[in-house]
């Protein structure tokens, strides 16, 4: 393992928050092990996954067609079934 890069002592405050100084990132994934000894690595959380707004008028306008009876032929999916 590499040496650290800084070290401090810190203390759980009444709310058992533990601060973290200059940290580089918002939001860490904490593992806590049987020793005592807790591990934090940095997350960067993203927003979920989003549809566009293209692709959602793509689905408004597809069942407009759908209601309208403008429609494919149904597609054979039995040869997918076990």
């Amino acid at each position: 393992m590499s040496e650290p890069k800084r070290e401090y002592d810190a203390k759980i405050d009444s709310k058992k928050r533990l601060t973290l100084r200059e940290s580089l990132f918002e939001y860490y994934h904490v593992e806590h092990y049987s020793d005592g000894s807790i591990k934090l690595m940095p997350r960067e959380l993203v927003e979920p996954f989003r549809v566009s707004e293209n692709t959602l008028n793509m689905m408004d306008s597809s069942m407009e067609n759908l209601k309208a009876g403008k429609s494919g032929k149904a597609i054979d999916l039995s040869k997918f079934e076990d």
